[in-house]
């Protein structure tokens, strides 16, 4: 019997955290959830540890939007879910999902919330759920999901070094509004925290904006901080 959902999971030299980040996931595959993990590269062993955690380990070309394609090409689920690998989601998101799609949406996300204890983060964080429910725009740290011929029908993720969760929910967003949960999944401050919380929110409304003026994908990667891919 198929899956109704496909957990999809990018990663990146995750060793250290790779156990704990797939560990709470092992119950929703215990009631018929596939996971799949995509290895874009790790060179400290992150797909052996994952094989045990995963019902498949795929090795595919570095980049969160060619790794998360990879992943949906391989899956079986009717519905596929693209989670972070420093995302974690709440108990009853498989059921959650499904009656969302039972009741007839295409696609959806959930409502986000930041590991930490700045309280700009309290702000960001509905800022970000407020603004996905007002212009239908999703990021991949709201865990998106979409069923799996309405992800066929716009091509997959654009192979895009950074924003590939912006174009693809657009991409979507024309085609149907999305759920937007209520459920909430709590994301990495990580970054927030070491960066400096305002400074990443205006580095991120900055990027946004400049990738909706038509900025290159690949200087504003650089201008984020990832380091050149391999093509």
């Amino acid at each position: 019997m198929k899956p109704g959902i496909s957990i999809i999971m990018p990663v990146l030299d995750e060793a250290p955290q790779i156990a704990e980040r797939l560990k709470p996931l092992q119950a929703m595959r215990a009631k018929g959830a596939e996971l799949i993990v995509v290895d874009g590269g790790s060179a400290d062993g992150t797909a052996a540890m994952a094989e045990a955690l995963a019902d498949r380990v795929l090795a595919s070309p570095r980049g969160r939007a060619r790794q998360m394609n990879a992943g949906a090409a391989a899956s079986k689920g009717r519905v596929m879910l693209f989670l972070h690998a420093d995302t974690t989601l709440p108990e009853t998101a498989v059921q959650a999902i499904l009656a969302a799609v039972d009741a007839g949406a295409s696609w959806g996300r959930f409502d986000v919330r930041i590991d930490g204890y700045h309280p700009l983060l309290r702000i960001i964080e509905r800022m970000m759920n407020w603004r996905s429910r007002l212009t239908g725009i999703a990021t991949g740290d709201q865990a998106i999901f979409v069923r799996r011929e309405v992800f066929d029908a716009v091509g997959g993720y654009a192979d895009l070094p950074l924003m590939e969760d912006i174009a693809l929910s657009t991409a979507l967003h024309r085609l149907a509004t999305p759920a937007c949960l209520r459920e909430t999944v709590v994301t990495s401050g990580r970054r927030w925290e070491q960066h400096g919380v305002l400074r990443t929110m205006l580095l991120m409304w900055w990027l946004r904006a400049a990738f909706f003026l038509g900025a290159d994908p690949a200087r504003l990667a650089l201008r984020y901080g990832y380091s050149p891919r391999a093509s």
